[in-house]
């Protein structure tokens, strides 16, 4: 048990690696692409590797932001299943709840696809940053921050991150509902310290996968309203 325990682990730590080295080599080849346009950037890799990245996650981000839009329309009546059904029979309220899902076609685990997709690109991106072998170190640096693989020196990116992380979250808050107001004004903050304390490139990946899912974000919400306005029959 123990020998196969370890065993998984050695594969798992080999696969998290390749993951990495994969990562490196993706970033520097997107560098070479800057540099044969003319615009030789670390920066501009990051934001390609970010816009790739979240045009790949497309279909499930998709996927996602439907999921939370639904359930946010779908709040004043989860509300009054619960008045009704926590107190008297909390197995009904659970049945009840689940039917209101299936008939309204909505799965609450959707909104946490991406998330765990997107995290060992997070991690390996961050581990890639700490070392990673610039082919031209000079050009590792991006307007205001003297090298990526460094701290923002002037805290512009974490804000960045926070603010970017609040707008998009309000697209998709529902401000009544006390747990989700909280989570609107404390993820940005966690969001801003935790890139205030890792590379710069890697706060830059995250304002630039914000500022990309807010322009998603915007479309589908659009084409969620004229879906709904036109079965409503307006």
């Amino acid at each position: 048990m123990r020998v196969a325990r370890v065993t998984g682990e050695a594969e798992n730590l080999q696969l998290f690696g390749a993951l990495v080295d994969g990562m490196t080599w993706l970033l520097n080849w997107l560098y070479s692409l800057t540099v044969s346009v003319g615009v030789p950037s670390y920066g501009i890799a990051i934001i390609l590797l970010t816009v790739l990245i979240k045009v790949a996650l497309y279909p499930l981000t998709k996927k996602q932001m439907k999921s939370m839009l639904a359930m946010q329309q779908l709040q004043p009546k989860l509300k009054e299943i619960q008045k009704k059904w926590k107190d008297k029979d909390p197995k009904k309220m659970q049945q009840k709840t689940m039917e209101l899902y299936k008939e309204h076609n909505v799965n609450p685990a959707a909104g946490c696809l991406p998330l765990l997709v997107q995290m060992p690109v997070l991690l390996a991106l961050y581990r890639s940053l700490f070392e990673f072998p610039y082919i031209n170190e000079a050009h590792a640096s991006f307007i205001w921050v003297p090298n990526l693989s460094g701290t923002d020196p002037y805290f512009l990116l974490p804000v960045l991150a926070a603010v970017t992380t609040y707008f998009q979250s309000k697209m998709t808050t529902t401000t009544s509902d006390p747990t989700q107001r909280m989570m609107l004004y404390m993820m940005p903050v966690f969001i801003g310290w935790i890139s205030s304390k890792v590379p710069a490139g890697l706060a830059l990946y995250w304002v630039i996968f914000n500022v990309v899912g807010s322009i998603q974000q915007y479309f589908i919400n659009r084409q969620t309203m004229v879906i709904n306005e036109g079965a409503s029959g307006r």
